[in-house]
């Protein structure tokens, strides 16, 4: 099952919907395994032998910082943020107790293993080993019908299916053309029938979306009702590797230090969505925050919200839609998964909130208050009247804002490489002196200080 997984991917490797880059720091060991030495520094050397070798991988998964594993014969390939280009080291280096090829890799789920984190299960066979904070756990290794009953060994793939994609935590295996879903509270096995989909070498899931890897392709599949349609398989390299002469795109190097997210660069709005999503626009690039376990992820605007060009100067969100302001204008998106826009948009900001422009906008989790920020005054908007009209300006104790954004952790303001807290709008309105500064850097997206 050699199968080319081959996702060490640059940010601009997410050009269709059904890819998207891989970046966040590497804190640990790999996936949480044992302590290793110095790592064999990612080449141009390597990167060709991804390109040119047609063998593939034995399995993939992602750490739990977001780093992505990549396992082949006795050694294990990772790239993160720092360095795209993929790094190889000894198999047994991180994991001293396993030898020989791995079937297939997982991350160890909270709910099976309370109290542990980085933490992966590596398949073999009938067995299976489970490590977490740097150790292999005790009663390892097992057999795989004793740690997942129903569940057969020389599986193929597997992958983790979160509670809210698949009505509970759940883990699906792979063998063959079978397929089962593994239900990690009530401990019960089911199959899953999926005609057309076909075997899957590996499997893994990235930011909400599930891929089927054989040789060098990959096809998305939904986790409750199986394969796509129409099916289209892709291949490998010319969306995950940074490969010479492949690919959609010039690749992020193009984006200079709009698409490093330790760079420093301001950005320029800012969006919590009613999902719980979080993005950050920097350029004509958007940045997605909340999914630190997946890594942290750039790419062009147009490719996430359909239509939209350029810089976006605020973004704010209510009822389901998540509402992006350029200039005089406003557009509109669904806020689930795809960014469907909403018809009728884009429309004159004037129109539709009563302004002519916004530096920043925010609403806060359950309120119809928009509130709208331009240079030191902010204003208020109800979004629940017809016709909507913004309130009397109140001054601010910031002489200019970037962006903003409220959470269920306050209010936060934006403005170059730091942000203000405060615990809500009334303390920030109140607020005759700007609150004690952070590193936006730092606290969103994981960089040393």
């Amino acid at each position: 099952m050699r199968v080319l997984t081959t996702a060490l991917c640059l940010a601009w490797a997410l050009a269709l919907a059904c890819a998207h880059p891989l970046i966040h720091s590497k804190q640990q060991a790999a996936g949480g395994g044992h302590p290793h030495g110095a790592e064999t520094p990612g080449n141009d050397t390597d990167l060709a032998q991804l390109c040119a070798d047609e063998s593939g991988f034995d399995a993939t998964t992602l750490s739990e910082n977001g780093t992505m594993l990549f396992f082949r014969g006795e050694e294990v390939w990772e790239s993160s943020w720092r360095d795209p280009r993929p790094h190889v080291r000894p198999l047994h280096t991180s994991w001293p107790e396993l030898s020989g090829p791995v079937d297939a890799a997982l991350r160890l789920p909270l709910r099976q293993h309370p109290g542990h984190s980085h933490g992966l299960y590596l398949f073999q066979g009938e067995q299976v080993w489970a490590y977490a904070d740097g150790q292999l756990l005790p009663g390892f290794p097992r057999r795989v019908e004793d740690e997942f009953p129903g569940v057969p060994g020389g599986l193929d793939a597997a992958v983790e299916c979160p509670a809210e994609e698949c009505g509970g935590e759940s883990i699906l295996f792979f063998k063959g053309d079978e397929v089962w879903a593994f239900d990690v509270s009530l401990r019960v096995t089911k199959p899953r029938v999926w005609p057309g989909l076909g075997p899957c070498g590996a499997a893994l899931r990235w930011l909400e979306r599930f891929y089927c890897l054989r040789g060098t392709g990959f096809q998305r599949f939904h986790p409750l009702t199986g394969p796509l349609s129409p099916a289209r398989t892709r291949d490998l390299r010319d969306y995950f590797i940074p490969c010479p002469g492949r690919g959609h795109g010039q690749g992020n190097a193009s984006w200079g230090d709009a698409g490093e997210p330790c760079s420093q660069m301001p950005f320029q709005a800012l969006l919590s969505d009613d999902t719980g999503r979080i993005y950050a626009f920097r350029g004509n690039l958007s940045f997605r925050l909340d999914s630190l376990r997946d890594g942290l992820h750039a790419w062009p605007v147009g490719q996430s919200w359909p239509g939209l060009e350029g810089e976006v100067d605020a973004a704010f969100a209510w009822e389901g839609r998540s509402y992006l302001i350029q200039g005089s204008q406003v557009s509109a998106f669904l806020s689930g998964q795809g960014h469907r826009p909403v018809l009728g948009y884009p429309r004159p900001l004037q129109d539709e909130l009563g302004v002519p422009s916004a530096d920043a906008a925010f609403t806060c989790p359950g309120s119809a208050q928009l509130y709208l920020i331009s240079g030191s005054s902010i204003r208020t908007v109800d979004l629940s009247q017809t016709p909507r009209w913004a309130g009397p300006a109140v001054p601010l104790p910031h002489d200019a804002v970037d962006g903003a954004m409220c959470t269920s952790d306050g209010v936060f303001l934006f403005h170059g490489p730091r942000f203000a807290r405060y615990d809500g709008v009334g303390e920030l309105l109140a607020a005759r002196e700007p609150a004690a500064l952070g590193s936006i850097s730092a606290r969103f997206l994981g960089c040393p200080q």
